[in-house]
């Protein structure tokens, strides 16, 4: 399952980028968005457990993500975890998102368009 929904999600992004005028950009913040109001609504964890890494890798995932680690941190700590949650259930992956990044861009040298 977690190939076929994890899959199927990769298949809905590129397929509105392919058939509508959508960029990546917008095809990204549609997709944390609305990971964030399923999630909210209670209708995204059935799917991450069923698909596993193939609900949470993707981008819906990443707005999963970031309101459960909200909605627990509120249950938790009250009205400061409004401010907690979304950066604590978020931060490992931010973090290596910001650590690769930099390693690549030391790594290797980019080449520019023009020559």
């Amino acid at each position: 399952m977690v190939f076929v929904i994890g899959g199927g999600l990769c298949v809905l992004g590129q397929l509105l980028m392919d058939v509508t005028p959508l960029t990546p950009a917008h095809v990204l913040v549609l997709f944390v968005v609305l990971g964030g109001i399923l999630s909210g609504l209670g209708l995204y964890q059935p799917l991450v457990d069923i698909a596993g890494a193939g609900a949470t890798v993707p981008l819906l995932g990443f707005g999963h993500a970031l309101v459960s680690g909200t909605i627990e941190d509120i249950n938790n700590y009250g009205f400061l975890g409004i401010f907690s949650g979304a950066l604590r259930s978020t931060a490992s992956g931010i973090m290596a998102a910001v650590v690769f990044g930099f390693f690549m861009a030391v790594l290797f040298n980019p080449r520019s368009k023009g020559g």
